[in-house]
């Protein structure tokens, strides 16, 4: 395959590494310094894009890939409030669009794990819920897309939370997620259920940035297929 890195920073720098470990051809690395050049790309030339970039960015990283009949995976956090915005263009325009918060086969595992606790645990009124998440402080979206999505699994399962919340002040129906940034730490996610009587508690630490063979392993599987995809439609649990 031929893939285009849009963000050549630490994450953009390792899928490429592993691309080209895995036989891949990259064809351009777009960072500050030439946003331009992906004016130029086309399909005939590359075959999907990897997007990484910043909240700011990747809203029209994403739509001029789409535009340009590119495939895009994009791992980028803090935009999602546009998300339905590029799901709707992509269908219109008959791309193919893949978002996750996390390639890490691992985390994308311990997103199920999560939601169906949750649902178990909906069952248990006694078990309070509270989650923890831990990131350099290069990463700027607070809280991290993982524990966004994390939360999320959580609020569809419980009938007793109905929304997330940074505040640590106990509040009726409010998931609290406590947001830590330290030097150069792995990241890590914890979710825990605590009652007077028992602590439950799920987590994942991402060990080293190989974790995002997973980006690259999505950007080979996407090949011939259309439409919003996710990390549900690649894992097929």
């Amino acid at each position: 395959m031929v893939i285009g890195i849009i963000g050549y920073g630490k994450m953009g720098r390792e899928i490429a590494t592993i691309a080209e470990e895995r036989g891949h051809q990259i064809f351009d690395k777009i960072d500050l310094h030439n946003q331009k050049s992906l004016n130029d790309w086309r399909p005939e030339q590359v075959d999907a894009a990897v997007e990484f970039t910043t909240p700011g960015q990747a809203y029209e990283n994403i739509k001029q890939c789409i535009n340009q009949g590119i495939p895009v995976v994009s791992g980028t956090t803090g935009w999602l409030h546009r998300k339905k915005e590029l799901d709707l263009y992509c269908k219109k325009k008959n791309g193919t669009f893949f978002y996750a918060s996390n390639f890490s086969l691992g985390v994308n595992i311990t997103f199920k794990l999560n939601s169906f606790l949750a649902r178990i645990m909906n069952l248990y009124p006694d078990f309070r819920v509270t989650m923890e998440e831990t990131h350099h402080t290069e990463k700027k979206d607070v809280p991290s897309g993982t524990a966004i999505t994390l939360a999320e699994g959580i609020i569809e399962g419980m009938d007793r939370i109905d929304q997330w919340t940074l505040d640590q002040t106990p509040q009726r129906g409010k998931l609290p997620i406590n947001a830590l940034r330290h030097g150069k730490v792995p990241g890590t996610h914890t979710v825990k259920y605590l009652s007077g009587y028992d602590e439950l508690t799920v987590q994942h630490k991402a060990l080293n940035r190989k974790g995002f063979l997973g980006a690259v392993l999505v950007t080979e599987w996407i090949q011939n297929r259309k439409g919003i995809l996710s990390m549900d439609d690649f894992l097929d649990l």
